[in-house]
């Protein structure tokens, strides 16, 4: 159990630093691979949770398709691909004081709501069959809408770019 906890404070502090990078880089592409760190890190904190489907489809859906599709628009639309000034602005106190404000708020929440609870150790296997099942009979329908919206917006980056 040290274990674990030692390689989720690895994993917090390296999806922490990433999310920090990504929004404070000045060089958009730099940005989308920070983002990369910080979703695989979501797949591992899955795995540390024994929810290996649901990290297998974090790593497909959003590192391995999300990601590319963020990579095309950024190449197809031609944005800035160095570093830009545009990118920042001057309420970097503000946003620090909020994000403070919310980090307190949300720890407050949890350890109300969770206090000492702990999960049984066979919860993750029912939960990863209930998130297949859901996925692919519940929902279905709204998960095959939602990759013909994607499919539209790569189409659309391509229109966009080949104006000229």
């Amino acid at each position: 159990m040290v274990a674990q906890n030692l390689i989720f404070g690895v994993i917090a502090v390296a999806m922490g630093i990433a999310a920090i990078r990504v929004v404070t880089t000045q060089n958009i592409v730099h940005a989308a691979l920070y983002l990369v760190v910080v979703l695989a890190g979501v797949a591992a904190v899955y795995i540390l949770l024994a929810a290996e489907f649901t990290a297998v489809v974090q790593i497909l859906v959003y590192v391995g398709a999300i990601l590319v599709l963020f990579l095309f628009g950024i190449m197809l639309t031609r944005a800035p691909i160095g570093r830009t000034s545009d990118l920042d602005n001057d309420q970097r106190w503000l946003a620090l004081a909020v994000s403070l404000l919310l980090l307190g708020v949300l720890a407050g929440v949890l350890a109300d709501a969770f206090d000492d609870t702990k999960l049984p150790a066979d919860a993750a296997v029912q939960r990863s069959g209930e998130v297949g099942t859901s996925i692919f009979q519940v929902y279905v329908v709204p998960f095959e809408v939602i990759s013909v919206l994607l499919l539209a917006a790569l189409v659309g980056a391509v229109v966009i770019a080949r104006r000229d």
